[in-house]
């Protein structure tokens, strides 16, 4: 009989039972609040705080400011392990704290900067050199032979470069690397139409390209899907007479600013949207917000921006904006974007919602934004981080 009490199983405490039910239940109500309300929660205040959390702020949010190389014609770009600064003296590559990883210190007539999240790219435009940056040093030194000429380099999130040049015996060439740098995928020349621009997509298989020729006794813009494996377009798509002045590759969806409007193209050649300006000038735009561009217009020639523009990939204007102040300079990254002005810089969500405000902006005029939120301030002789509460 004794041993027949010990082999019946014991029943479960009640009081286990009741904790596993109310921590199973708070569980599934966290993981629903999160779902309805994950706009309202400040994830990306967590996020900052596991990014920068060796990094001393002070009580307005900004870490202490480093002293840069400055030179004329100056652009900084945030990348995730530091500050990236071209000029007419070189490219610097900074930690946060103003630890110089990695410099090439060339005389640049036309520096020009590029960036994706964890790359930067510096190059003279017109000239023949070419270096990217990536984690804490300098990845790969590209120096055109036989007289080439750069017109334009872009790097994606993964690390594949699109270069565009003009060689010898074309009016155009698009070379694409891989994140190694120590191949060529793909080299496509064109004899018959001037290349001024690619960029390689999201997932490394197709770049685009942007070529001008004449048509009719006026130039014609087009953009050419080539998969980077074959030498034909798999798309081709005209824009008129547009003159593109900016791209950005995101998901499938191909984001090119012309002077009078802003329009998205799929990878099979169709117009997705299409937002035009109007009688408004362009002032300023910025593809690095995710799913939406952020387009700074006037109603005169002369001048700066009287209105901020939200653009959704579909050409529609989400919302707008009059602007009270001169807008010094501004971008775009994730769900943000900045308006920094001679006051304040001004930190937004994509649907114009305040998110950020510093009053006290140390004289910054440039102005470089993370994913998270963070912002990367600088003037012409220091830069510095500053962190949203």
């Amino acid at each position: 009989m004794k041993e027949q009490q010990e082999l019946k199983p014991k029943k479960p405490n009640i009081l286990v039972r009741l904790i596993a039910l109310v921590v199973t239940a708070a569980l599934l109500l966290g993981a629903l609040a999160l779902v309805v309300y994950r706009d309202r929660f400040n994830l990306d205040a967590v996020k900052r705080w596991f990014e920068y959390r060796d990094l001393e702020t002070s009580e307005s949010g900004e870490a202490a400011p480093f002293s840069h190389a400055g030179g004329k014609q100056a652009t900084f770009a945030y990348l995730e392990n530091g500050v990236l600064m071209a000029s007419d003296t070189g490219a610097r590559y900074y930690s946060f704290s103003g630890e110089l990883y990695a410099e090439e210190v060339r005389s640049l007539e036309h520096p020009v900067l590029a960036a994706s999240d964890g790359y930067g790219v510096v190059y003279d435009a017109g000239g023949q050199d070419l270096f990217l940056f990536r984690g804490v040093e300098e990845a790969f030194h590209l120096t055109l032979d036989g007289g080439g000429d750069l017109l334009s380099a872009r790097v994606n999130d993964a690390g594949w470069l699109a270069v565009t040049a003009q060689e010898s015996g074309y009016k155009g060439s698009v070379s694409v690397y891989d994140s190694s740098y120590t191949r060529r995928i793909i080299q496509i020349n064109l004899s018959s139409t001037f290349v001024v621009d690619a960029a390689v997509s999201p997932d490394c298989e197709t770049v685009a390209i942007v070529t001008m020729g004449q048509e009719g006794g006026s130039f014609q813009s087009q953009i050419r899907f080539y998969p980077v494996d074959q030498k034909e377009p798999s798309a081709v798509v005209s824009l008129g007479n547009t003159m593109v002045l900016e791209l950005d590759y995101e998901d499938g969806l191909l984001w090119v600013l012309g002077e009078d409007r802003v329009t998205t193209v799929q990878e099979d050649g169709t117009v997705a949207g299409t937002y035009s300006l109007g009688r408004n000038y362009l002032k300023g735009c910025s593809f690095g917000g995710d799913g939406f561009a952020l387009v700074l217009l006037s109603r005169y020639q002369a001048g700066s921006a009287g209105q901020a523009v939200v653009v959704g990939p579909d050409g529609s204007q989400v919302t707008a904006q009059n602007l009270s102040s001169s807008v010094l300079d501004f971008d775009a990254a994730g769900r943000y974007f900045s308006l920094l002005t001679g006051e304040a810089l001004e930190i937004y969500t994509w649907d114009f919602s305040p998110y950020s405000i510093l009053d006290q902006t140390q004289n910054a005029r440039y102005i470089s934004l993370s994913d998270s939120g963070a912002a990367l301030l600088a003037n012409a002789q220091q830069a510095w981080l500053y962190l949203p509460a």
